[in-house]
């Protein structure tokens, strides 16, 4: 599976920002869950995206506004964004 092989990888930058992003959050989550976070958006998102999500965590508005856009990118981003947060449930519980 892709996704168990991206757990014995270094973090992109991109993902590092992701789990910055969650360990800053208000939400409670551990050092060991917010790497999870960050390895499957390495799997699962480019680095554009994920810098975009990481944004998300502190400014939960822009996640809203891209979820309520009508531009196709936005939409591809959302449905890519919903498919990494479904297998971040998954593989990090």
């Amino acid at each position: 599976m892709a996704i168990g092989a991206a757990f014995f990888t270094p973090l992109s930058p991109a993902s590092a920002d992701i789990e910055r992003a969650c360990r800053q959050s208000d939400r409670v989550a551990s050092r060991s869950l917010c790497n999870c976070i960050g390895r499957v958006a390495d799997a699962k998102l480019s680095r554009t995206e994920q810098r975009t999500v990481a944004k998300w965590f502190s400014d939960p508005d822009q996640a809203q506004e891209t979820r309520q856009s009508d531009r196709v990118s936005d939409n591809r981003l959302w449905k890519r964004y919903k498919a990494f947060g479904e297998t971040a449930a998954q593989v990090c519980s």
